[in-house]
């Protein structure tokens, strides 16, 4: 071990600041005139490039990869912060672009943000306090997801678009570019627009993913359903939680889930 924490395998440049406390894994590379703060774990194989922030109580998972000017770990861009120790944990495989921008949670908010694996945050891209996003998931450039914000795996955020707070997207969603996403959006929906609609169903998306034909027949019939079946939108959902397709049902569950916002509903 070079020092507290900081594993004899780790490439540290020498104009780089790594505070004590901190904990570098195996293989970690830290970049010139970057700085890591002194309750960050970078585990095996993260690279931080040069001129990089990470700092507050921060955990990168193994081969992520944080480029320039990004800031990740600050604290949260929100005016009921008062000081509470609160987390970020990043998970494995991530890659934080330029100038990207990575919050920890708040105390009211549950105290965590949280970002699974495998995610890429194009340059400007901003998560805020308490989001929740899930495996998979592309953020383009200058997009945002704001504090407490559920995004599932394997979404889509078009580039200059915007998520409000409190929205959930469901799992398998694309939202196009220059895009508010004002309320929730249903798994596999394609949303649309500058104030966003629910335009149809993430076709492209499905079938990059090999979902079986049948399957999004059951989707498409299902939408259809929910765009101009008989009743309510929330009556239109419990009518398809008896559906054979999983897919199907996941949409239903989705729907008739505790929210805090309500739904883009399918345009009719």
């Amino acid at each position: 071990m070079l020092g507290a924490g900081i594993h004899s395998d780790a490439r540290i440049h020498p104009s780089a600041v790594v505070e004590d406390g901190a904990t570098i894994g195996a293989g970690a590379e830290i970049g010139p005139f970057s700085v890591i703060g002194p309750d960050v774990t970078l585990h095996d194989g993260v690279i931080v490039k040069s001129h990089a922030v990470v700092t507050g109580w921060t955990e990168i998972g193994a081969g992520s990869v944080i480029f320039p000017f990004a800031s990740v770990g600050e604290v949260p861009q929100d005016l009921k912060y008062r000081g509470e120790r609160t987390r970020l944990i990043v998970g494995q495989r991530n890659r934080i672009r330029e100038g990207a921008t990575l919050n920890t949670g708040t105390e009211g908010g549950g105290g965590v943000t949280r970002v699974g694996d495998d995610c890429l945050f194009m340059s400007g891209a901003h998560v805020g306090h308490d989001a929740q996003v899930g495996s998979r998931v592309v953020v383009a450039n200058q997009s945002a997801i704001a504090g407490h914000c559920v995004i599932e795996d394997d979404v889509i955020i078009g580039g200059l678009s915007g998520i409000h707070q409190w929205v959930r997207v469901g799992r398998g969603a694309i939202i196009g570019a220059v895009t508010m996403v004002t309320n929730d959006v249903i798994p596999h929906g394609l949303v649309q627009g500058p104030r966003g609609t629910l335009d149809g169903l993430n076709l492209v998306g499905l079938k990059r993913r090999g979902i079986a034909r049948e399957e999004i027949a059951a989707l498409r019939a299902a939408y259809g359903k929910l765009s101009s079946g008989e009743g309510a939108f929330q009556e239109r959902a419990k009518a398809l939680q008896s559906s054979e397709s999983a897919l199907v049902r996941e949409i239903a569950a989705f729907i008739l889930a505790s929210s805090d916002r309500s739904f883009l509903a399918p345009r009719t």
